[in-house]
C-alpha cells in the first residue's frame, strides 16, 4: 500500500512540473459585471474614458447603436449612468466611435461622438461634439450655425485626438469609410475641417487609428485601414506625410481593425500592435528606421478582432494585451522581456459567445487596479461586461497623469518609467483600439526588486521632463513646467 501511494504522489509531482506557466493564469480575471446598475441587453460599440461631469473622477462613456449613449460613473461601489440629456444620449443617430479631448482650450475635455447609420459612404446624421457648459447643460458644438459648414456626413469608424503642433490645441482625426478623412480643429472659435491642408483627406476604408510619438518628436498618426494600405503619418511641423510604405507598415493585403501603442521590448519607445480582421496580427518594432513584424504564434493567429488593448492589468510590471473578438473567444497575452509574447488562458472574460465591439480600461474605482469594460453589439444585443484582474495585494503601482498648460489631459504624451530593471514607455491614450479610448493615465505595476525609479514625460511638443519617484503606490500629476505630487493614499 505504501508503494502505491508513493507512485501516486510521484505522478502528481510530475504532472505539476509539466504545467506550463500559462496554466498558472487560469483565473486571471474576476467578473464584476454586477457592479453595473441597470445593465440590459443593448447594441454598443465604442468606449471612452474621461471626466464627463468635471468632478475630478473618470467615467466610462459607452456608445449606443439605436440605444442610449451612457456615462457610467462609480458611486458607492456601483457604476451608474449619470447623464440623461438627449444631446448626449442621442439614441437615434447610432453612435459607434468616441474620443475625448480639450479642443476649446478651457481645461476640460469635450466628447466627439461619431455616428454611422450606414456601412460606407454618405450617411444621414452628422456627428456630435459635446461640451459641458457651466450650468451642467450639455451642448452639441456642431449644432451652432457657424460650425455647420464642414459637418461630417460620411460613414466612419474610429476617432483620435491629435495635438499636431504640440501647443495643447487638439484636433480630431475622423477615420471615415468610403469618404475622405476629416480633421476638425478650432480656428478663430469656429470648428473647421483642415484635412486637405494637412494632407490627410484620403478616401479609404478607415477602421482604427492611434496617435503618439511613433517615429518623430511630435505627434504622429497610425491608421489601420480595410481594403487598402494602412497610413503612417509623420508629423512635419504640424502637417503630415504618409510614410507607411517607407516604414513597411502599409500591410496592403490585410484588413486592419484594432491597434494600440505599446513598448514591446521595454526599451523606452513605442511600438505598434495591429490586429487584422481574419488575417495575421502584427507586432511592429522599429529597427534601423524600418518596422519589423516580430509577431509569432499564438499571438499572430487570425481572429475576428475588434479592439486591442495593452495595459498592466495585474500590476506585476509587465503589460498584458487584451484582444476583444466578435463571435469567438477573446484572447489575453503577456508581454515578457526580450519581446516574448505569452498567451494567458482565459476562463473568466473568455466570452466564447460574445459579440465584443469595444473595450476600455481605467481605474474607475480608484483602488490602483484597472477595470476592463467590454461592450457588445453589431450582430446581437448583449449586456456590458466588467472584469478585474486578480491582483496580488503586495504588488505596488504608480500612476502618472500628465496635464498640458490648460490643465487638460496631455493626450498623446509619452510617459517612461526608468529603473534598474527596465525603461518602459506608455502613451497617454488619444484614441486607441477600434472605436475606443483608454483613461489618460500611464499606469505602471512595479516589478519585484525594482528600485531607483524615475519617470520621464515626453510632452506633445517633444520636450521632456524627468522626476525621481519618492514612494510607490502613488499617483503623480505632472503639468507642463510644473510638477505636483498627490498624497499616496489617493489615486488618479
Amino acid at each position: 500500500m505504501k508503494i502505491k501511494i508513493n507512485k501516486y504522489l510521484k505522478k502528481i509531482v510530475v504532472l505539476f512540473l509539466l504545467l506550463t506557466p500559462n496554466d498558472l493564469y487560469a483565473d486571471f480575471f474576476e467578473d464584476i459585471t454586477n457592479q453595473i446598475v441597470d445593465n440590459p441587453k443593448r447594441l454598443s460599440y465604442g468606449v471612452s474614458v474621461t471626466d464627463v461631469n468635471q468632478d475630478g473622477n473618470f467615467d466610462f462613456v459607452v456608445t449606443g447603436f439605436g440605444y442610449l449613449n451612457l456615462a457610467l460613473s462609480y458611486e458607492d461601489g456601483k457604476l451608474i449612468n449619470i447623464v440623461k440629456q438627449k444631446k448626449f444620449t442621442d439614441e437615434f443617430r447610432r453612435t459607434i466611435g468616441v474620443a475625448a479631448c480639450d479642443i476649446d482650450k478651457d481645461g476640460y475635455e469635450e466628447i466627439y461622438f461619431l455616428n454611422t447609420d450606414t456601412y460606407s459612404g454618405t450617411k444621414k446624421y452628422s456627428d456630435r461634439l459635446i461640451d459641458l457648459e457651466k450650468n451642467n447643460n450639455y451642448i452639441d458644438l456642431f449644432e451652432i450655425e457657424k460650425n455647420q459648414r464642414d459637418l461630417n456626413l460620411t460613414a466612419g469608424r474610429s476617432v483620435v485626438c491629435v495635438d499636431r503642433k504640440g501647443d495643447g490645441n487638439y484636433g480630431v482625426y475622423v477615420a471615415n469609410y468610403g469618404g475622405p478623412t476629416r480633421f476638425y480643429e478650432y480656428d478663430n472659435d469656429i470648428i473647421v475641417d483642415k484635412s486637405v491642408q494637412l494632407n490627410l483627406a484620403k478616401i479609404t476604408g478607415g477602421r482604427a487609428v492611434v496617435a503618439g510619438h511613433i517615429i518623430s518628436d511630435k505627434i504622429d498618426v497610425f491608421a489601420a485601414n480595410e481594403r487598402g494600405a494602412n497610413f503612417l503619418y509623420k508629423n512635419n511641423n504640424g502637417k503630415f506625410l504618409d510614410v507607411a510604405n517607407e516604414y513597411r507598415v502599409q500591410d496592403i493585403l490585410q484588413n486592419g481593425r484594432g491597434t494600440a501603442l505599446t513598448d514591446i521590448y521595454y526599451r523606452g519607445r513605442l511600438d505598434i500592435l495591429n490586429g487584422n480582421w481574419g488575417g495575421f496580427h502584427r507586432a511592429y518594432v522599429l529597427k534601423d528606421n524600418i518596422f519589423e513584424d516580430i509577431a509569432k504564434p499564438p499571438f499572430d493567429e487570425p481572429s475576428r478582432i475588434r479592439t486591442v488593448i495593452s495595459a498592466d492589468l495585474d500590476n506585476d510590471g509587465y503589460d498584458e494585451v487584451f484582444m476583444n473578438n466578435i463571435g469567438e473567444p477573446n484572447k489575453l497575452f503577456k508581454i515578457l522581456d526580450n519581446g516574448l509574447i505569452e498567451q494567458i488562458p482565459l476562463e473568466v472574460g473568455l466570452e466564447p459567445n460574445g459579440y465584443g465591439t469595444g473595450a476600455a480600461v481605467a481605474d474607475i474605482d480608484n483602488d490602483g487596479v484597472l477595470e476592463l469594460l467590454v461592450s457588445h453589439g453589431e450582430s446581437f444585443d448583449q449586456p456590458l461586461s466588467l472584469y478585474k484582474a486578480k491582483v496580488n495585494p503586495k504588488n505596488k503601482y504608480l500612476r502618472i497623469k500628465p496635464l498640458n498648460k490648460y490643465g487638460a489631459p496631455a493626450r498623446g504624451a509619452t510617459v517612461t518609467l526608468i529603473s534598474n530593471l527596465r525603461k518602459h514607455s506608455k502613451t497617454i491614450d488619444s484614441g486607441s483600439g477600434y472605436l475606443c479610448q483608454m483613461e489618460p493615465v500611464a499606469h505602471f505595476g512595479i516589478r519585484k526588486n525594482e528600485k531607483n525609479i524615475k519617470v520621464q514625460v515626453k510632452w506633445t511638443n517633444g520636450k521632456t521632463e524627468i522626476i525621481s519617484v519618492k514612494k510607490l503606490t502613488d499617483a503623480i500629476k505632472m503639468k507642463t513646467k510644473s510638477i505636483n505630487e498627490i498624497p499616496s493614499n489617493k489615486v488618479i
